[in-house]
């Protein structure tokens, strides 16, 4: 809509047709340099919801990352019970020695036969713990827990025993079966 103004200036004859063009033209000039001048005003609320929206994206971020390491673990748990479940030695009634090991700060049982017990002592079989229970597995499948999770295994190393030549009990062993 043209400005008052100048549609009579045109009427009475006074402008042409192009000068009011080219006031128009300058005039529209004269407002686009100065809204493109003026700073934008920051909206305040729009810079909050990018926040908030940055924030979210970190938390859901931190998020999955948590459940991937939980599904990993639920998995490893869940092949490390399948090897135990698959490999461990078959104990049977006739298990009557008790076996005490320690295990993450407490001290636990097992029942075994004294071949059983034998072969804890060489290191031929370690013991593994699945759902609250321990169960006896070979030494190879030991090995394999322990590498996907120590604290399921318990390994024992054969120990060499050591001599000292001025110990004047040396000549004298101390049984395996002795319990205090």
């Amino acid at each position: 809509m043209a400005n008052a103004f100048q549609d009579q200036f045109l009427k009475a004859g006074v402008v042409s047709k192009q000068q009011v063009k080219k006031a128009q033209s300058a005039a529209n000039k004269k407002k686009k340099e100065q809204r493109s001048k003026k700073e934008k005003p920051v909206d305040e609320n729009k810079l909050k919801a990018q926040q908030v929206a940055k924030e979210k994206a970190e938390r859901d971020k931190a998020l999955n990352l948590r459940k991937e390491e939980q599904a990993k673990q639920k998995a490893i748990s869940a092949e490390i019970d399948q090897l135990i479940t698959k490999n461990l030695v078959q104990r049977d009634d006739e298990c009557d020695i008790v076996y005490n090991f320690e295990h993450r700060k407490k001290v636990n049982r097992i029942y075994v036969n004294a071949d059983m017990k034998q072969q804890i002592v060489d290191g031929k079989v370690g013991i593994a713990r699945i759902e609250g229970r321990y169960e006896l597995v070979p030494k190879i499948i030991a090995e394999k827990i322990q590498q996907r999770n120590d604290k399921r295994v318990i390994l024992f190393e054969p120990e060499e025993t050591v001599i000292d030549e001025n110990d004047p009990y040396a000549e004298f062993q101390v049984p395996d079966d002795l319990t205090w």
